[in-house]
């Protein structure tokens, strides 16, 4: 089965891409990094951006406070397993003491010497190249055990937000059992009220693909097929997906 994620607020978007910039950083190999530093720079950059533009801290520290609330509601539940419940509360207030940091941890990556040097370059199409930048050559060719040691520093600075994302994004996630739809057009829609995620299963042999438009009052989902000369053809055939309504 093939899974696609769409996000019905700006909230969820912005949770859904910093998972993803995550797995990027922290799919790296330290002996390896000389081939595929653009991917681990440009993504540890865009973890940045994304933090310093948007108020993801403040959101985090909301869902969490909700998520404790409704952790304390399900302990009362007989069928509730109450140790992994007390695990998941007590990093659940851990996380939001750290995040209401007067200046969290990852606050300090402003200030890392190598990335200040290099940010700027990489924001430029085609200007991280490694002639365009020799301190990152340089750094490039240290010592594996110093490569390793920025690289884990810059992610452990990143540790509160990562492990905030992965656990509210794992509840919402969670929400929804998915069920199976059948379609005659290619085409359907339903209310999106107090839904934040669509998570949409494909069989991986089907010729078609889910779009979707919507927000949290109503969304849409529209099958697309591969087509030569356009590029991509409205499916409208009978179609089998599975759906959950986070």
């Amino acid at each position: 089965m093939v899974l696609y994620e769409h996000p019905l607020n700006e909230r969820i978007r912005n949770y859904l891409k910093l998972e993803q910039l995550f797995a990027q950083v922290k799919g790296y190999s330290p002996e390896q990094i000389s081939n595929n530093y653009q991917v681990f720079f440009n993504a540890l950059f865009a973890i940045i951006d994304t933090m310093e533009r948007n108020d993801v801290r403040g959101e985090l520290i909301k869902d969490l406070e909700k998520l404790e609330q409704h952790l304390v509601v399900w302990s009362q539940s007989p069928e509730i397993d109450g140790g992994a419940l007390e695990d998941n509360l007590k990093h659940v207030i851990a996380l939001v003491c750290q995040l209401k940091a007067t200046k969290p941890t990852w606050f300090q990556l402003r200030n890392d010497k190598l990335l200040a040097s290099i940010k700027q370059r990489f924001a430029i199409q085609g200007g991280s190249s490694a002639f365009d930048l020799p301190q990152l050559q340089f750094w490039l060719h240290q010592p594996i055990d110093k490569i390793t040691k920025d690289i884990d520093h810059w992610l452990f600075l990143l540790s509160q937000v990562y492990q905030a994302i992965k656990l509210v994004l794992k509840f919402i996630r969670q929400r929804s059992a998915f069920e199976k739809i059948e379609t005659d057009s290619g085409f359907f829609q339903d209310s999106g009220e107090g839904l934040l995620l669509l998570r949409i299963k494909v069989t991986q042999d089907a010729q078609y693909y889910p779009t979707v438009s919507g927000n949290r009052f109503r969304y849409s989902i529209r099958f697309m097929s591969p087509c030569d000369s356009r590029g991509r053809k409205y499916a409208n055939q009978a179609t089998k997906f599975e759906l959950s309504r986070c």
